[in-house]
Order: C-alpha cells, then sequence, then structure tokens
C-alpha cells in the first residue's frame, strides 16, 4: 500500500538566468509521477524571477531605521536594509500604519496583524535568509505564485503543484497552488521543512502518493 513520502530533490544553483519551471521538469521530472504534488521553495521562485536586490543599491530612509529597531533579530527583516526593501515594494507610509495597526492590535493580544497588512514585508529574506551566492541579497517574494504552480503541474504531470514558504522554525504557509489543492493540508505535511536552500541544494520536494493516501485517508 502507497505511502506518503517526501523526497528532496538536488539542483544546481539556480539563477534569474533560469526558468524555474524548466528547471523543475530537467532536475525532478523522472522522480514525478501522477498522484504527485510538486512543491518548490518560494525564495528560489523568486531569484528565477529575478526578485532580488542588493543592500548597496538601497537608499535607507528614517522609516526604515526607526521600524526596525522593533524587529526581532531573527525576524525576516533582522537588518535595516531587509526592512527598506520591503518598504521599496510595499510603501514607507504603509508600512508605517502597518506597524501602528500591529502595535494596537497586540494590546489586545492579536498579534501578526503587522504582517498581514504589508505582505510584501512578511516575504522578504533578509541577507543571508536564502541559499549562496544570493545569500549576500535580500529576496522579495515570488510573482504571480498560483500561476507558477499551474504551469508546474501541466509541465511535469503531476497530481498538483505548490509554491511554499517554509522555515525551520515549523512555521509553513502555501503562497500559491494549483486548483483542487488544500494549502493548510500541504503545510502541514511540509511543517518539519524538508527543503535545503542552502548548501544542500534541494530547493524542490516532491510528495508521493499524495493523492493515493488522501483518497483513502478521505
Amino acid at each position: 500500500m502507497a505511502e506518503l513520502e517526501l523526497l528532496p530533490i538536488p539542483t544546481r544553483i539556480l539563477t534569474n538566468k533560469d526558468d524555474i519551471v524548466e528547471a523543475i521538469v530537467e532536475f525532478a521530472g523522472p522522480y514525478i509521477g501522477p498522484e504527485d504534488i510538486v512543491c518548490v521553495a518560494e525564495s528560489v521562485v523568486a531569484i528565477t524571477q529575478g526578485e532580488f536586490t542588493r543592500p548597496e543599491d538601497l537608499k535607507v530612509s528614517w522609516q526604515a531605521k526607526f521600524l526596525n529597531r522593533f524587529i526581532h533579530p531573527d525576524g525576516s527583516m533582522a537588518s535595516v536594509y531587509g526592512m527598506q526593501a520591503a518598504m521599496d515594494k510595499e510603501g514607507e507610509w504603509k508600512m508605517m500604519f502597518a506597524f501602528l495597526c500591529g502595535a494596537v492590535a497586540k494590546v489586545f493580544k492579536k498579534p501578526g496583524v503587522f504582517y498581514q497588512m504589508a505582505r510584501t514585508a512578511s516575504l522578504t529574506d533578509d541577507v543571508t535568509g536564502t541559499m549562496p551566492p544570493f545569500d549576500k541579497c535580500i529576496v522579495y517574494g515570488p510573482k504571480q505564485p498560483h500561476a507558477v504552480a499551474d504551469a508546474i503541474m501541466k509541465a511535469t504531470g503531476a497530481y498538483g503543484a505548490c509554491v511554499a514558504d517554509v522555515n525551520d522554525l515549523k512555521r509553513a504557509a502555501i503562497l500559491g497552488h494549483s486548483r483542487g489543492l488544500k494549502p493548510q493540508q500541504i503545510a502541514q505535511i511540509l511543517i518539519d521543512n524538508p527543503f535545503g536552500n542552502d548548501s544542500q541544494m534541494t530547493p524542490i520536494v516532491v510528495i508521493k502518493n499524495y493523492a493515493s493516501v488522501s483518497k483513502r485517508k478521505g
């Protein structure tokens, strides 16, 4: 009887000169079956889309310096450059307003409002937040993740595909997925972070036998 299996797929370093769909077909194609789900790390998708910048190319504002004082050192915008990069995408005053709303919400024991309102901020990976050589860059969130997932599914013949944001703190979110998938269920399957964006170079994970296992349990 088929069981669920997480299969990390090794690749070479993927850059903005690569097409993420073509890369997945090249490296993961032989391992993907019609009952499988193909998952790819959001930072790698963003890199192949050119969604990154270098800290030295940013002009840091006083708003970024101010807000950065309140960010946890382990946060996705630990440096002032990460904060400024998010502000350049989201808007400095929108970020300030989101921060104010978040501070008020915390008084009423409702965390996470800042990142809900400033979505770009939650998807920005600061310096060292992704794999070399892009650990010297700030990487934004991917563009059109649902469309990317649909394209992956069609190109590979998989049961489904998703673009995932997962870390080692047992936080997992599905940013984009092909039709018919349950994002919260997929996020729970990936909660232990099977991806390896550093020296492991395994930014693709195939969830084997998902369709048959899901049907059996459903």
